[in-house]
């Protein structure tokens, strides 16, 4: 066999590894895909289910139930205003914060659940009123999530100067002064100042994207041009 039809030993070893790596991360982003359907399909039916009580929905979590996207109703007396800690968040293309504060609840495991009030952009400056002590009546209907893990990307939380990039549960009931904090966050589906239009409440992002098909097929696709083109390349050099 000539040179020019020796058999390309390391360029095929190459090309194998190249192909097992796309089609894992193809097959990786199928399995993907089945986890946000079946995401998007529970979140669906929480959404349209009617709200439970929050106090036994946290105790069946701290059981090890999945209470994640639960729709829950609070009795949380002095919410619209309670002390609060500011999150930076975005919303529509705007930035702005998220306003936290802590709720006490009675259950055997936790003794407080951080809600998060809803959302304020930057281009207000005001505050809702805050009177610590107060315990006026007040009832909230939001969703129970369990806080997104912060990225390499995200800053860190700046306690003293009351700058939060993540919901660190067990730090936010630090500087709120209470204590036990649910491992899940009550995101506000109702306002809970009804008479401050400024807050709004937003519990799920407007969208939540799911492209892992296109991005399985993307992986797929690239492995099969690899594949193509070594072809090619060994019919060169077999008919050379």
């Amino acid at each position: 066999m000539s040179s020019g039809r020796r058999f390309p030993i390391g360029l095929t070893i190459a090309v194998a590894v190249a192909l097992a790596i796309l089609c894992g991360l193809g097959t990786w982003q199928l399995k993907r895909l089945a986890w946000k359907e079946a995401l998007l399909a529970r979140i669906a039916a929480l959404q349209g289910a009617a709200p439970q009580a929050a106090a036994p929905v946290l105790e069946r979590a701290a059981g090890g139930r999945d209470a994640d996207f639960t729709r829950v109703t609070l009795d949380c007396p002095g919410l619209p205003t309670a002390p609060f800690l500011e999150l930076y968040a975005v919303r529509d293309g705007e930035a702005g914060a998220r306003l936290i504060s802590a709720c006490a609840v009675q259950t055997g495991r936790y003794g407080s659940v951080l809600v998060d009030r809803g959302f304020i952009a930057d281009s207000i400056s005001a505050r809702p009123p805050v009177t610590p002590g107060d315990r006026a009546s007040f009832t909230l209907t939001g969703v129970l999530r369990r806080p997104d893990k912060p990225t390499f990307v995200t800053p860190p939380n700046e306690p003293a100067a009351n700058h939060w990039y993540s919901r660190d549960a067990p730090a936010m009931a630090r500087a709120l002064g209470v204590r036990a904090p649910a491992p899940l966050m009550l995101m506000a589906e109702t306002s809970s100042n009804p008479g401050w239009k400024a807050l709004v409440p937003a519990p799920l992002p407007p969208e939540i994207p799911n492209r892992h098909l296109e991005y399985a097929l993307t992986w797929f696709g690239l492995a099969g041009a690899l594949l193509a083109v070594y072809a090619a390349m060994l019919w060169r050099r077999w008919k050379a």
